[in-house]
């Protein structure tokens, strides 16, 4: 991390970091598996770990391993996943991390972009957006399908570097719950990395993927930057 490059965009997760899980991405495991027998080969306890373990990563990918290399039926188990989602949604409706929406005005006030990213595919991450009436909070959205490879691959986070015209890769925070999340935004090469403490993974998780703070969440970020020098002049920041 470099403390004389000011940063210009930061790239948020969505479930776990801004958006209240609560269980819902298990849940739409656990209905695709029924659905589809995807789990059948290692068994649901086996499966619920793996997909515990790799929350943040693309969907389709997650999948791929439970069917065992089967694509097409990692396709149909992805498929069964989106719509249980967005069935659970539907039934439960969507709830922000306490604050995240404040938090990421805070930094777009500040001069800074916000992009969300997402392992989710782009109709269950707009369901999502327009549950939370978000689709005119933040510059970006992308999914995996957008940027090539999803987490932990840095493609997400150099895409919306790409898409925001950041001046470098040095100027990008990035923020998560997952370690797929801190993995990503150390291979990208971003700036400042954070995990963040309202989602999958724990402290000792995180701090294993090296990142450059842990925090308690979202709202946590603006105050972490502004510690290290990392916001720009034109615009201090209160903490969350």
């Amino acid at each position: 991390m470099s403390p004389h490059t000011p940063i210009e965009l930061v790239v948020l997760d969505m479930a776990g970091t801004t958006v209240l899980d609560d269980g819902i991405v298990e849940q739409a495991f656990q209905r695709a598996a029924e659905r589809t027998g995807v789990a059948a080969r290692i068994g649901w306890g086996d499966a619920l770990q793996y997909v515990r373990d790799t929350m943040g990563q693309s969907k389709i990918d997650v999948f791929t391993h439970l069917a065992g290399g089967d694509v097409a039926a990692a396709e149909r188990a992805t498929a069964q996943f989106e719509t249980a989602y967005a069935e659970i949604v539907a039934e439960q409706g969507a709830t922000e991390i306490p604050g995240a929406a404040d938090a990421i005005r805070a930094l777009r006030g500040a001069g800074l972009k916000v992009w969300l990213t997402t392992g989710f595919a782009p109709v269950t991450r707009d369901a999502l957006l327009d549950a939370l009436d978000w689709r005119d909070l933040v510059d970006g959205v992308l999914s995996p399908i957008d940027a090539g490879r999803g987490r932990p691959a840095p493609d997400l986070v150099l895409t919306a570097l790409l898409r925001a015209g950041a001046s470098s890769v040095q100027a990008v925070a990035v923020a998560g719950d997952t370690v797929s999340d801190v993995e990503s935004g150390r291979r990208a090469g971003a700036g400042f990395v954070a995990g963040v403490l309202s989602g999958a993974h724990d402290a000792a998780a995180l701090e294993a993927a090296e990142p450059d703070a842990v925090l308690p969440d979202v709202t946590a970020l603006a105050a972490a930057l502004s510690e290290r020098g990392l916001l720009p002049a034109l615009a201090p920041i209160a903490a969350g």
